[in-house]
């Protein structure tokens, strides 16, 4: 099968270059050339247009930052939708509204086009190594012509349900990850203000149901205060939003995110948007005026 691929930031271009080294024709969109020139070096083939991207492809990637990038690369004026043919797949793996996700997919599907959400997590390191966590709705056919493709790219790769379900499973996904992430900052500061090395507390909560890959690896950054990007504040802001606004489309009551939501902003309104998210640690640092 041909590929099309539009996303060349910080999680689509190693995904992009691991389909290559796969062995995989690629066909590539960006709206600046530096920053699809790497995939070009690896032999993936440069077009001017979403649209011209999917007139070559037998199914195309998309891996932007938002809802409205999504949608317009798909449906907008020079979309993917105007050079798909009939049986062509859309597979979108940005995380991005589910009520927008099901709405382009009943668009593509009345012009015989086929679409499957599969946001991912595992961040740069996992884009880089192949290892992501990919969460795919969509019907179960077209997800097992995919899935192949997909294994190049993650080493978790579950079939949650229908179109949108994939953006719902990521939702959940991020309010974990951020509750974590507040756990582990409180608990640091915690043991910080008390006297108690946080390092050691760390390593004896490793040792038993506390233990996590967050506390872990994220624990680490956060005993450093190294929040070198592996997944950026403003992603995660982005993400959270999305979570609030199911939340209220579904009149589901989620305390816990609304809080992890508020700490996004706190680190926004900080000018912290670049760095890690969890950099989350910086907000109750500041709390108790130790923090920059």
């Amino acid at each position: 099968m041909k590929i099309g691929f539009i996303g060349s930031g910080i999680m689509g271009r190693p995904m992009a270059e691991n389909l290559l080294r796969a062995g995989h024709q690629l066909f590539v969109y960006g709206r600046r050339f530096d920053r699809i020139e790497p995939m070009l070096v690896l032999g993936a083939l440069g077009k001017g247009t979403p649209a011209e991207v999917a007139a070559e492809a037998d199914i195309t990637f998309t891996v932007v930052s938002d809802t409205t990038d999504v949608e317009q690369i798909i449906l907008g004026e020079r979309g993917l939708v105007h050079g798909a043919k009939p049986g062509h797949i859309i597979v979108d793996m940005s995380t991005v509204s589910p009520a927008a996700t099901r709405r382009l997919a009943a668009a593509l599907s009345e012009r015989g086009i086929h679409m499957l959400d599969a946001p991912v997590s595992g961040g740069e390191a996992g884009a880089k190594a192949g290892t992501l966590s990919i969460m795919v709705g969509g019907e179960a056919p077209v997800f097992e012509k995919v899935k192949p493709l997909f294994e190049v790219l993650g080493k978790s790769v579950v079939h949650v349900g229908g179109n949108g379900a994939g953006q719902v499973v990521k939702c959940c996904n991020q309010i974990v990850v951020g509750l974590t992430f507040e756990g582990v900052a409180e608990a640091i500061l915690l043991a910080r203000r008390n006297g108690v090395d946080p390092l050691k507390m760390r390593e004896a909560l490793m040792g038993g149901f506390a233990g996590s890959r967050i506390l872990d690896v994220h624990g680490e950054r956060m005993l450093k205060g190294n929040y070198k990007p592996g997944f950026k504040t403003k992603l995660h802001h982005k993400d959270m939003a999305i979570v609030m606004d199911n939340a209220q489309e579904t009149a589901t009551p989620l305390p816990g995110a609304a809080l992890i939501a508020q700490q996004m902003n706190a680190l926004m309104g900080a000018g912290d948007s670049e760095l890690d998210s969890s950099a989350i640690m910086r907000v109750l640092e500041r709390m108790v005026g130790e923090g920059k």
